[in-house]
């Protein structure tokens, strides 16, 4: 559709249709398309894909008209139902300002041998205006009137920031989806179950999900069909869509492709094998939707955070089948509050005091999914343990016989990366997912219906819940294609066919994750190895806290627009948080200065403090441990000062709880093997950052290692060349010694390694002092740090 600019008005227009906006006012008004003529001399600005509608950053502010400026086919849904992400988003102010380039794509009729719209000629009467506003201006900023030009430069900045916000909402994270004739928001079940439903598109929607309802109601209260044609319901959340091929012959060598985008041709290379067409829609509620720490727990609606209804879909021949899940925040009143690392979850109102409002949330649950079996990873010990207490008193007061909960302690069970014991939760809960079916439907209508649904939480419902989600999905996938016939009865997902699905909902949890908490770097325990939840660097109190601070001014922004697309006052002094974050910028900058020197600091103390009199001290670094077999049940981020002398090196790690090394181990020069370094180990998708990992012999058994990577400051590097300086500064220092260690490049494979099973009396050199790699079998062997003699 065409964009039009005029004196008072953009004018959207598509055929015979017309939707005019106002700039003095925001009002929206359905017009004939002949009414252009009307219009004071109208520039074409380009073309737009569609509106999502309006919202008003300030109270103070003007409102913006939001439109689909460039989107991207994701796929199609069976019935040929094409399903598209906005990918760029153009936003008008609603005033009598002049728009910036809107870089909008020319429309051929308008535009032909040109390549920028023409700039709107103002009338005499508005250059004689402008002209006499800005000779007012000019004489009038006396002393009285600075504050108030000074307030308006304030209002303007935040403004932008928030702009900037609403922007990076829509085109960094790429997770807003629609359809011309698809109902996204519903899942087969629901829309069989509501028949041949002749209402307009955005009449049948879920409200749940319909993200831009209150952005778009200027148009809703209109009232006539003429203005179905401008509404378009846009969901946030995922949709990923590929056809598979079953075909056992082929060896997962052969792929080639990149893991983020597995190639569309390779899936129909022929006719011989069955395929089949999956897709995954995730839908994000609308209803307490926001950032991380800013929205955790329930809210007195029975709404509750990063709530998201996951639909797995297969498609074969005429045949739909639909199974769904959800995950959401603990129904109860919680919290993570101040400006610490992951601080300290807290419960905000008694048992007494939730009771209502838990039963609000599965009252409603209940009533639309019928059944539910809640799946609660939450820790049973250590710091999650109060949220967990507290789910469970309140499902025993609820005492439904429609409920099921089920507890599985995530960390305990899969410590060391050991992702395959998801299994033994599958295996568990088998006779349920059979028992819970899922809906099939073909031409006829409904086969078979999904009875209950399974709720998965953890703490945040983001890598626990993604890759427990993934693995019931695959249970329930692989028996819906042995019904089908696609599979046969014994055989396990092909290995293309299976990698390819891994990679769907890794993209999935990519990309909730980077919705909820704003990156997506929390892949981390278990679709991306080693990966840390905040890129960050080694923990000196006050620089570590103040880049907390900073992504917590960040997400108050990003809340801010999250709340005013959905109609909700906005809480928070955004005045007051936007001086605060230019203080703290600053000193972020000042921080980040000194930081080398604290790292120096840091690394001259325990060079004195580990190394004995009769060793030189050669070099230091502040590395990150990212070995998978060293990630702790806690899921706490390991720092590693790595120090080097002229006959051996140590390995201290950081305890940023009591801010110091509390065990360290020291390993000869003669004993390292060799230097590994290449793209960390994954379980699937693209490698992040390049690791080093360090081979060495201990009481003459090889086999054991250390992996780690570089603290990276700029996200665009891998920390490569810091690393291969480092493996330089080993292999140089053993060749002083008459030895050698070979540095090999390579991609570094995911393994365990072996235990060392060193006594807690054992005071070698060559021993660990509080031994890291026994935390999961003795914790009781912890020492803290003394200097040997």
């Amino acid at each position: 559709m065409e964009l039009f600019q005029a004196k008072d008005h953009y004018i959207l227009q598509q055929g015979e249709r017309a939707l005019w906006c106002s700039r003095r006012d925001g009002g929206l008004e359905l017009r004939p398309a002949t009414d252009l003529l009307l219009a004071w001399n109208p520039i074409c600005l380009g073309l737009v894909e569609g509106v999502i509608g309006k919202i008003q950053l300030h109270s103070d502010f003007p409102w913006w008209l939001i439109l689909i400026r460039q989107k991207a086919l994701v796929g199609k849904l069976p019935g040929d139902h094409e399903v598209c992400k906005v990918t760029k988003i153009a936003v008008l102010s609603l005033s009598e300002m002049e728009p910036q380039d809107l870089e909008l794509e020319l429309c051929k009729k308008h535009h032909f041998g040109i390549n920028k719209p023409e700039k709107i000629i103002p009338s005499p009467d508005d250059s004689k205006f402008l002209l006499k506003t800005f000779t007012h201006i000019k004489s009038n900023v006396s002393a009285p009137n600075k504050k108030k030009v000074k307030e308006s430069k304030e209002k303007e900045k935040l403004e932008r920031r928030l702009l900037e916000e609403l922007l990076k909402m829509f085109m960094d994270s790429e997770s807003f989806y629609y359809s011309l004739t698809y109902d996204l928001t519903n899942s087969v079940q629901r829309q069989s179950a509501a028949g041949r439903d002749p209402r307009p598109l955005w009449q049948k929607v879920d409200d749940r999900f319909f993200w831009n309802k209150y952005m778009i109601q200027d148009l809703t209260e209109i009232g006539t069909p003429d203005v179905d044609f401008w509404i378009i319901p846009i969901i946030q959340g995922f949709v990923q869509i590929e056809e598979l091929v079953v075909n056992y012959s082929e060896s997962s060598d052969d792929e080639k492709s990149s893991p983020e985008t597995p190639p569309q041709e390779s899936t129909c290379v022929d006719d011989i094998h069955p395929r089949f067409l999956v897709a995954l829609i995730s839908r994000r509620s609308r209803h307490r939707a926001g950032m991380r720490y800013k929205r955790r727990g329930v809210d007195k609606n029975g709404n509750v955070a990063n709530y998201v209804e996951t639909e797995q879909l297969i498609h074969v021949h005429n045949h739909t089948l639909s199974f769904i899940q959800t995950r959401g925040s603990v129904p109860v009143f919680w919290s993570q509050v101040g400006y610490r690392y992951n601080p300290r979850p807290r419960l905000d109102k008694s048992e007494k005091e939730t009771v209502a409002y838990f039963c609000a949330h599965f009252e409603e649950q209940l009533k639309i999914y019928k059944k539910q079996v809640i799946i609660n990873l939450v820790d049973q010990a250590g710091r999650e343990k109060i949220i967990g207490d507290a789910y469970l008193k309140q499902v025993l007061l609820f005492n439904n016989a429609h409920l099921t909960y089920v507890s599985f302690d995530f960390h305990e069970h899969c410590r060391g990366m050991k992702f395959e014991n998801v299994q033994t939760l599958t295996d568990a809960i088998y006779d349920i997912i059979l028992d819970m079916k899922w809906c099939w439907v073909d031409q006829a209508g409904v086969i078979c219906k999904q009875e209950g649904i399974f709720r998965v939480n953890c703490m945040d419902c983001l890598d626990r819940t993604n890759v427990v989600q993934a693995a019931i999905a695959r249970v329930v996938m692989e028996q819906q294609l042995k019904k089908l016939g696609v599979m046969p009865p014994e055989q396990p997902l092909p290995v293309k066919c299976n990698r390819i699905y891994q990679i769907m909902w890794a993209n999935n949890g990519d990309s909730i994750s980077r919705q909820y908490a704003g990156t997506a770097a929390l892949k981390g325990d278990f679709t991306r190895t080693g990966e840390r939840k905040l890129a960050g660097v080694m923990k000196d109190g006050v620089n570590s806290a103040n880049r907390y601070y900073l992504n917590r001014f960040k997400d108050a922004y990003r809340q801010a627009v999250i709340d005013l697309m959905q109609g909700i006052p906005v809480t928070e002094d955004l005045y007051s948080i936007f001086n605060k974050e230019k203080e703290h910028e600053a000193l972020h900058k000042e921080n980040q200065r000194s930081h080398q020197e604290l790292i120096s600091q840091l690394l001259q103390s325990y060079m004195k403090l580990l190394l004995p009199d009769n060793e030189k001290f050669h070099g230091g670094w502040a590395l990150i441990d990212c070995d998978p077999s060293l990630i702790d049940a806690t899921h706490r981020d390991v720092d590693v000062l790595l120090l080097l002398s002229n006959s051996a090196y140590y390995v201290a790690y950081y305890d940023d709880e009591v801010d110091k090394v509390n065990q360290y181990q020291r390993l000869s020069l003669e004993d390292l093997e060799k230097i590994e370094i290449g793209p960390e180990p994954t379980l699937f998708g693209k490698p992040k950052f390049s690791c080093m990992r360090l081979h060495y012999r201990y009481k003459e058994t090889s086999g054991y290692f250390h992996t780690l990577r570089a603290v990276m400051r700029n996200p665009e590097e891998d920390g490569k060349d810091t690393l291969q300086c480092i493996a330089e500064m080993l292999q140089i220092t053993k060749q002083a010694m008459g030895l050698d260690v070979p540095i090999i490049e390579k991609k570094l494979e995911r393994r365990t390694q072996l235990k060392e099973a060193c006594s807690s009396s054992d005071n070698s050199k060559d021993k660990w002092f509080g031994p890291k790699e026994l935390n999961t079998i003795n914790p009781i062997t912890r020492k803290n740090v003394t200097k040997q003699n």
